[in-house]
């Protein structure tokens, strides 16, 4: 008879303790078990490596036995020891210390003696606590136990457990300091009613999560997710340069009139690292005021993953065939950023521009489109024009690109106007009554 009241309880404890909020798991004992085989393993040393012996029979010294990683304090990084720089010099002793450490002897978590009535992991993102019920006398208590402000929100025939995430609404405590960062909370036990069968408590926990290790750990074992289509290359392989009308390179700054023409290169100076059956492509482009990439107005002339969008406004914007498929090129006219503008101003500018390579083969995410206007169609340059489809839409990625770069030309200048005479002239108009000239009304939204 006295199994029905405890199955009772057993589901009045599980329909109470249950938490939108914290995590509620079907076995946490199993869970717990694991962090703490987890937590273990990496306080361990690391396994110790069999050398090698020499052709000449003599051994070689013996690995040593370095721990998998070590938390230190900010004042022992020595971030500065390691900066690269020119020549050679010995590494201080600091540094010796700190490549040389032994590991030292750390017992398993769990394998002290005694049994611990309340228990506390801390896992990257979330606090575990546990509790014998063995500290209880009353049957309900789980009523009264709370982890700031949340409940238990599972229990064993041994131990309540308090398993939330650290963004949980549970009043943690988050502290910033030099060398850890530390979430903390209270375990607190307040029952209510006219009797006490135990003694409220308060018991503070806390994890202190350190900022900065030594890793000695041999090797990284890194997962392979999906495949990668594009080479890797250093933002520096990759050079634009604005050109004359003959291809010849332009030093030093050179001035521009609004609406001269202008010549861009994109190529790769160092040719021996590139592979066959590949294709430079344009993503993007804009012009700057400043040599900063980020900077405000800026004027978009490549975009939608290499569509030529300024050629729609000016039929000087295009992209020109290069010497080679790894070489490309494109031509626009001068222009300013009109803001605070007169006929006497002149601009300093700027090229930014997206790289990538790809295959020669384009796709509608890598690829150089120009805008004809008398076909009002979008022409690839070298292949199909059915990947230049989306230039008016969006252009979207088949996969990401793993080789991209932005790089930025020097400066040129721009001035308003050629001729300063141009300030003076006062253009006068005279109205136009478009009924007295039928001929011009096939122009009428011809845009």
């Amino acid at each position: 008879m006295e199994l029905v009241p405890a199955v009772c309880l057993l589901l009045l404890f599980c329909s109470a303790c249950r938490s939108e909020d914290g995590l509620f798991l079907e076995d946490p004992e199993l869970v717990w078990v694991r962090m703490e085989t987890m937590m273990s393993k990496e306080m361990t040393p690391a396994p110790e490596t069999k050398l090698l012996r020499s052709a000449s029979g003599s051994g070689s010294p013996e690995a040593k036995n370095v721990p998998q990683y070590l938390a230190v304090p900010a004042s022992q990084t020595l971030k500065q020891v390691f900066k690269p720089e020119q020549g050679a010099r010995s590494l201080p002793n600091l540094a010796n210390e700190m490549l040389l450490v032994t590991a030292a002897p750390t017992p398993a978590i769990g394998a002290t003696a005694g049994t611990k009535l309340v228990e506390i992991l801390c896992h990257v993102d979330r606090m575990y606590v546990r509790i014998r019920r063995e500290v209880f006398k009353t049957r309900d208590a789980y009523k009264y136990l709370k982890l700031g402000t949340c409940p238990v929100n599972k229990g064993t025939k041994e131990h309540y457990y308090l398993l939330y995430l650290l963004r949980t609404d549970c009043g943690f405590e988050k502290k910033s300091h030099p060398d850890y960062l530390s979430f903390s909370n209270v375990l607190h036990y307040r029952p209510t009613g006219p009797v006490l069968r135990e003694m409220p408590f308060d018991i503070p926990l806390n994890c202190n999560y350190p900022r900065f290790f030594h890793s000695y750990k041999v090797g990284f074992y890194p997962d392979r997710m999906g495949a990668v289509f594009k080479r890797l290359q250093p933002k520096t392989s990759f050079t634009l340069t604005p050109q004359d009308a003959s291809g010849n390179e332009i030093t030093g700054t050179k001035t521009f009139t609004l609406g001269e023409p202008m010549y861009f290169e994109v190529t790769q100076p160092d040719r021996t690292a590139q592979l066959g059956g590949q294709r430079i492509y344009i993503d993007k482009c804009f012009v700057t005021a400043s040599r900063d990439p980020n900077s405000n107005p800026r004027y978009t002339v490549i975009d939608n993953q290499g569509c030529m969008i300024d050629g729609k406004e000016n039929e000087q914007s295009r992209f020109l065939a290069g010497a080679s498929e790894m070489v490309q090129k494109f031509s626009l006219g001068a222009l300013i950023f009109k803001n605070g503008v007169s006929a006497s101003s002149s601009q300093q500018l700027y090229m930014h521009c997206e790289i990538s390579v790809g295959t020669r083969t384009p796709t509608q995410g890598s690829k150089a489109c120009n805008y004809d206007p008398a076909t009002k169609t979008w022409k690839e340059l070298y292949s199909d024009d059915s990947v230049c489809t989306c230039c008016d839409s969006t252009c979207s990625l088949a996969q990401p690109k793993a080789s991209r770069g932005m790089i930025s030309s020097h400066s040129w200048e721009v001035v308003a106007s050629g001729k300063d005479d141009y300030a003076a002239v006062d253009p006068r108009m005279n109205s136009l009554d478009v009924a007295e000239h039928e001929d011009l009304k096939q122009w009428e939204n011809d845009y």
